[in-house]
């Protein structure tokens, strides 16, 4: 049954749909909410498969496969790391570089789930490289490239060098200067299955 609100859609081909995930929206329908950016984008197209997801809080570009041949190839990109993703970030603080990388191991904190944590015994292997765009009084405007794709990734790295995203009720102490999270998925780049053409998706953040 089609939803109220119809999703913002910024590409649409054969093979592939770049959609818009409004903040606060679910990426999948969850055991209790049905409405989701794949309930939406299905209720026009219902051959729409999910290849990733954004969390609740995040906004941005959210890339889905049309049909079988399409997800196997979307997912084997991202598995690949052939998909790239960059995301625009609002963080507290003040970094004192104006660029670096964030090489600290994942694994879920279990007691505390969904929490994920910095686990150098457990983890797996996560990578974030984080470039300064612009410096306010007491926050900074970062653009993040996850080179890996761990769960809540960005918000865990961040909040670990003390640079959590400004609105993140998860990660960083109150208080959180933000009524939404501050964390926008802003560019996809990858290559269609069926055609083979390089396509680069641009979103402007609402808060930057």
């Amino acid at each position: 049954m089609p939803t109220a609100t119809p999703p913002t859609l910024l590409h649409v081909d054969e093979a592939c749909i770049v959609a818009e995930k409004p903040a606060g929206l679910l990426s999948v329908p969850g055991l209790s909410e049905r409405d989701s950016l794949t309930a939406r984008v299905q209720a026009l197209y219902p051959d729409a498969r999910v290849v990733h997801r954004l969390d609740q809080p995040t906004s941005g570009l959210m890339l889905f496969a049309r049909g079988a041949f399409a997800q196997r190839a979307l997912s084997m990109a991202f598995e690949a790391r052939q998909v790239h993703k960059r995301y625009l970030a609002v963080v507290e603080g003040l970094p004192s570089a104006d660029a670096g990388e964030i090489d600290a191991p994942l694994a879920a904190d279990w007691p505390n789930r969904p929490r994920q944590q910095v686990d150098v015994a457990r983890g797996k292997p996560s990578l974030t490289r984080w470039r300064v765009l612009r410096r306010d009084a007491d926050c900074a405007l970062l653009a993040l490239e996850p080179v890996t794709g761990r769960s809540h990734q960005l918000r865990v790295h961040l909040a670990h060098i003390g640079h959590p995203i400004r609105g993140d009720r998860l990660y960083a102490p109150p208080p959180w200067h933000a009524e939404r999270l501050l964390l926008h998925a802003s560019e996809l780049a990858f290559v269609q299955p069926a055609s083979g053409q390089r396509l680069h998706l641009h979103s402007p953040a609402p808060f930057a």
